[in-house]
Order: C-alpha cells, then sequence, then structure tokens
C-alpha cells in the first residue's frame, strides 16, 4: 500500500490500541489502584468521554485549519499523554490522564478519514478507507495482547511503549504528509460549527440512524469493557493469556472487515445487516454460559467477524446521509462511538458487580443490538439509494 495509507493505518492502530488497552489491564489496575469492579469501568470510560465530548467540535473546527498540522499536534499530544499514564500513581490521576488521551484522539482520528480524499487518487479512495478501517481491526488482533504480553514486565509498560510509537508516528507525519489546507476559512465562527450539524437534526433517517449507532456502540462497547475481567474469573487466566484470547477476537474484527462487502454485495445492505446483527444478538446471549475455554474463544472469534462485516455497512449508510457534510457525519459518529462506549463501559460495571456478572452484560448487549437494528430498518437508514455526484468531495464550509 502507499505511504499515505500505511501512515493512516498505523494512526488508526495506534489509537485503537489505547482505546482497548485498558480493557486486558483492568483485574492488574484494580488490585494496583484498589477500587471495586463498579467503578473500574471508568478507566476505559474517561478515555471514550473525552474523545466523544471533543469529537463534537474537533471534525468541523479543524475543516478550517491544516490537516497536516492538525493530525501532528493531535499525535504529539496523545503520545505525552499516554505516556504519562505509566506514572499514574492512583485511580483519579490514571482517568484524568486517559480522558485528556482521548481528547488528544478526538483531533487525530477525523484527519485520517478527511485526508484520504485530499492525498489519495480518486480511484484508490474506497480501497484506502477500507485498509485505514482494518487498522482500528488490526489494533484488537494485535495491538491489544501485545500491551497484554508488554504488562508482564509492569503495568506501565504498555503505556510508555504506546507514547513511545506515537511519537515516532509524529515525526512521519511530519516528513511524509503533505500540507492539507482547507479551501476557504469557515464563516461565522462557533455558530458556523453548529450549522454543519443542521442538517442532520432536520433529517429523521439521521436522526433513527445515530440512534441506531448509539445502540449498536453501546451493546458492543458494554460486552468489550468486562471481557478480559470475566475471563480473568471464569477461566483463572493472567493477564498475558487474556491477552492471547483477545488476539483471536481482534482477528475475527480484522476477517469481517476486509470480507464484510461480500454479503452486502450478494444480500443487500439491510438484509446482511439484519442477518448479522440477529446473530451477534444470539451470541451476545449464549457466550457467557460456555464453560470451555476453547468453546468460548470460538464462539466471541464468530462475535467479532460478524461485528466487523456490520460495521462497515453501518458506517456507509450513515456518510451516505449527506455527502455534503461527511466530514461532519464521521465526527458525530467517532463522538457517538465513544459516548456509547463510555456509558457501556460504566454499566458494564454495575452489571457486573450487581446482577450475576458477565451473562447481565451478555443481555444487555443483545437487547441493545436488536433496538439497534429495528431503529436502522425503521428509518430506512441501511435502504439501498444511488451514490450522489461529487460524494468524495471534500465537505465545504
Amino acid at each position: 500500500m502507499g505511504k499515505f495509507t500505511a501512515l493512516f493505518f498505523l494512526v488508526l492502530f495506534m489509537i485503537g490500541t489505547d482505546t482497548f488497552l485498558i480493557s486486558p489491564l483492568i483485574p492488574t489496575l484494580q488490585a494496583e489502584f484498589g477500587v471495586s469492579t463498579g467503578h473500574a469501568g471508568w478507566m476505559i470510560g474517561a478515555y471514550t468521554l473525552g474523545s466523544a465530548l471533543f469529537a463534537l467540535i474537533a471534525g468541523p473546527l479543524s475543516d478550517g485549519w491544516n490537516r497536516r498540522t492538525v493530525m501532528l499536534c493531535g499525535l504529539l499530544g496523545f503520545s505525552m499523554t499516554t505516556a504519562l499514564c505509566g506514572f499514574a500513581n492512583g485511580f483519579r490521576t490514571m482517568c484524568l490522564l486517559r480522558f485528556l488521551a482521548g481528547v488528544s484522539a478526538a483531533f487525530t482520528a477525523p484527519q485520517v478519514w478527511a485526508s484520504i480524499p485530499a492525498v489519495v487518487p480518486a480511484a484508490r479512495v474506497p480501497k484506502a478507507m477500507g485498509v485505514a478501517f482494518s487498522g482500528l481491526a488490526a489494533s484488537q488482533a494485535f495491538g491489544v495482547p501485545i500491551g497484554s504480553w508488554l504488562e508482564a514486565a509492569h503495568w506501565s509498560v504498555p503505556f510508555w511503549t504506546i507514547g513511545a510509537a506515537s511519537l515516532l508516528l509524529a515525526a512521519a507525519v511530519y516528513r511524509l504528509m503533505p500540507d492539507v489546507k482547507p479551501a476557504a476559512a469557515p464563516a461565522g465562527g462557533r455558530g458556523a460549527i453548529l450549522r454543519r450539524y443542521a442538517p442532520l437534526a432536520a433529517s429523521s433517517r439521521a436522526r433513527a440512524g445515530f440512534l441506531a449507532y448509539l445502540l449498536l456502540h453501546l451493546g458492543s462497547g458494554a460486552s468489550l469493557a468486562f471481557a478480559g475481567k470475566w475471563m480473568a474469573d471464569r477461566f483463572a487466566l493472567p493477564v498475558g493469556q487474556i491477552g492471547t484470547v483477545m488476539m483471536f477476537l481482534g482477528l475475527g474484527t480484522l476477517l469481517g472487515s476486509l470480507l464484510g462487502a461480500y454479503p452486502a454485495r450478494n444480500l443487500g445492505r439491510a438484509n446482511a445487516a439484519a442477518a448479522g446483527m440477529t446473530l451477534i444478538a444470539a451470541l451476545y446471549v449464549i457466550g457467557p454460559h460456555l464453560g470451555s475455554l476453547p468453546a468460548a474463544t470460538a464462539l466471541y472469534l464468530l462475535l467479532f467477524a460478524l461485528l466487523g462485516t456490520v460495521f462497515p455497512v453501518v458506517m456507509e449508510a450513515l456518510t451516505s446521509l449527506n455527502a455534503s457534510i461527511r466530514g461532519t457525519i464521521s465526527s458525530l459518529a467517532n463522538a457517538t462511538m465513544n459516548g456509547a462506549n463510555t456509558i457501556g463501559a460504566w454499566t458494564a460495571g454495575l452489571l457486573y458487580a450487581q446482577l450475576g456478572g458477565y451473562a447481565a452484560i451478555g443481555l444487555f448487549s443483545a437487547v441493545c443490538l436488536l433496538l439497534s437494528l429495528g431503529a436502522f430498518l425503521a428509518g430506512g437508514v441501511l435502504a439501498e439509494r444511488a451514490p450522489a455526484r461529487g460524494g468524495g468531495a471534500p465537505a465545504k464550509p
């Protein structure tokens, strides 16, 4: 793949790795900071909360700036705050640093999607988008397990490693990425940022689509947040082995994201999403009751492969809602995802501690998936539509 595609893959790989890093480390960090299971989820939720809140303004705001500069500054902030997590001496400090890392990620990730049409030839944009998305999937397959293995030396080592690697990546962005300046400065200041969301607020399809997207990530985020804790409790696995199991889950997501176009092409977007999400809901209910680690690994490998198939289909449907504001849609989708993951991590902690452990989380996730599917179908979001002309052009301020 080209240098820009490789660069964007690595940026999303690094951000994805940091997003899910805490999940397999929760048992260790619980003991280190002396926090309850009900509160431990905030070490994940703080990061996603920071990313969710600032993504709402980061994407539209950066439309008026040089995207190379925004990405570079975001990566430098991301590198510093992630490395500092390794020096955290308490639960509150860890949550604050994770929040700041999420803020940095909110300014970095949207630049990937917005920069691809500007620096990649038009004929290669779809492939570049797919490769960039696979960076997030690859982070689950390889980044999180690597972090778990590094934890064997000390729990701080994964944070220091990601911080150092992100600093090197920032140097690569500085050297390789060209300036991507806006065609014109956005008028109207902060009001202009709010006006970018007006077409989405006025559209019933957009409202249904983002509600469904929220529910989809609420279910998947809750399940993933305490997967490591469940494996430790159910199968008495140390952190290193939890990372190995999660590698298979990430491989499932990666496989699904690479092959996800085929079900949508053969079944149609709505039928592919309906079949996938219905099966995912059933697997969420069944998974927590399995008593064999190989069986549980196989089931969750299939589950994450299905999620990897569904997410690109859903994201394509969302970005086709309004071709003139794809950047704003991407930012809102990112905020929705991280907001849902924040609520999901917090909810999962309460369910795990108060209502029978991981089985309650599985049931909650299944209900969220079915409600999400209902919202997608009722709103007509997944209906096939002819692509708008000029949809690949950058959104005008």
